[in-house]
């Protein structure tokens, strides 16, 4: 008697915790909104942590381009040994004058050069490089905006095989209660055999599509994982119950988002980014024919002095400053080739810009007609769900009075549920048609 109080005791203590630990493994779960995850995805992404190592790359770039403009200051010791010093006063053939030098020698000076011309070459290579580091700040706007398009192709798949698996489930589970209903009229002989197999041939098609509908969610939730750069096999929840409410787009006209992408774009603008540089580049290779003009200065002290006559055992110590001025002759000619390349690559990257703004232009005009095409979408799939609900009330009632066939009331049901799944197919793409558009224009 004492043991079964025991058992009762654990038994009551066991049903009161079960629903504690339920629902603190329920709160533990990590639930994510499609915004969530771009916030995720921007501090994460591996794709968008090479973008930005791109862009700080640049910046390093051009802090090297001004440290070009700084003087060039060495200094340099040497020590070696000394042959005979021979001079031939009377010919190569004739006994040399042996001049008394140290059998070693050593020197040590600086050399100072400051560049303070060159046609503009450095100053110009700074603001080249301010222009390398704003395209890739521009790289990294478009790389951010493909990696949250990624993110919301992945997070709205997951969304709609979670709503196919809600409805095939629900579907599964009111076939199973169809299946006992006909089994019990069979027994009564008011139904035939056959209506039975059908039925079960029905419920395991749906079962297996579940399996198939699983499978996915565990891809596309793998998938997610890494867009937002974690471990693929973390585990996390999206809220699916609310549907995507065609309501919340508000759509300007095709015009309006057309002078968005031509003003905001980032593939736009790193476009025209290039024209600016091949036209510095045009500058930049014109300027060969300049003078180049520098400051330089060196002193060196050396030992045995045989450089000057009369030729000294002494330590001594000469040096020069001035400036000098040089000019390449021969690039006269020769530059002339260089110059008329860097207008012709200009004169691609004019092309290339004008051949990227119309297609922009394209892609606007698909994406929002995609858009539009969505939104009527949506709207015929909700008028299918009712008349196709409403079609299976009705032959389910004739069927059970026997006025139809079993085959009539499964095709009505596998048309309802094709409603179901199309309105939510319906729904994703009109979500995702909008986030394309708005990623294409460059404010997503």
């Amino acid at each position: 008697m004492q043991q079964y109080k025991l058992i009762t005791f654990i038994g009551i203590v066991v049903f009161l915790i079960s629903p504690q630990n339920k629902a603190q493994t329920s709160d533990s779960t990590q639930v994510l909104t499609l915004e969530k995850v771009w916030s995720i995805s921007e501090l994460h992404n591996r794709q968008l942590k090479l973008s930005d190592l791109h862009r700080k790359e640049s910046e390093l770039s051009i802090i090297e381009a001004k440290d070009k403009l700084l003087p060039d200051l060495s200094v340099a010791g040497d020590f070696k040994f000394n042959s005979k010093f021979l001079i031939y006063n009377n010919g190569l053939l004739a006994s040399p004058q042996d001049v008394p030098v140290s059998n070693y020698g050593y020197g040590v000076g600086y050399n100072f050069n400051l560049n303070l011309y060159s046609g503009g070459k450095e100053k110009r290579n700074i603001k080249m490089k301010e222009e390398e580091e704003i395209i890739q700040q521009y790289e990294f706007d478009l790389q951010k905006n493909n990696t949250k398009y990624n993110a919301a192709v992945a997070y709205c798949d997951l969304y709609k095989f979670l709503q196919f698996r809600e409805f095939i489930s629900t579907e599964i589970s009111s076939e199973k209660k169809q299946l006992q209903m006909i089994e019990n009229l069979n027994k009564n002989g008011v139904v035939m055999k056959s209506d039975v197999l059908r039925t079960s041939v029905k419920l395991s098609q749906l079962e297996l599509s579940l399996s198939d509908i699983e499978k996915k969610i565990e891809v596309t939730r793998q998938k997610l994982n890494i867009l937002m750069g974690r471990d693929g096999n973390e585990y996390f929840e999206i809220s699916y119950q609310n549907s995507f409410e065609p309501n919340t787009i508000r759509e300007p006209d095709y015009n309006a988002y057309l002078d968005q992408a031509l003003d905001q774009s980032p593939q736009y603008k790193i476009a025209y980014s290039y024209i600016k540089l091949s036209e510095m580049n045009i500058q930049q290779v014109q300027s060969a024919v300049l003078p180049k003009v520098s400051l330089y200065s060196n002193y060196n002290y050396t030992f045995p002095q045989v450089s000057f006559y009369p030729y000294s055992n002494d330590l001594w110590g000469f040096g020069q400053t001035g400036i000098r001025v040089q000019f390449s002759i021969d690039n006269l000619y020769k530059n002339r080739h260089s110059v008329a390349h860097a207008r012709n690559l200009s004169d691609q990257q004019k092309e290339k810009a004008g051949i990227k703004k119309d297609e922009i232009r394209m892609l606007v005009k698909d994406a929002y007609l995609q858009q539009q095409q969505a939104v009527e979408s949506v709207e015929m799939a909700e008028k299918n769900i009712a008349k196709t609900t409403e079609t299976v009330r009705v032959i389910r009632n004739s069927y059970l009075n026997q006025e139809s066939l079993l085959t009539d009331l499964l095709d009505a049901e596998n048309v309802l549920l094709e409603a179901k799944l199309n309105l939510t197919t319906a729904q994703v793409t009109l979500k995702l048609s909008h986030i394309r558009l708005l990623a294409i224009i460059g404010i997503l």
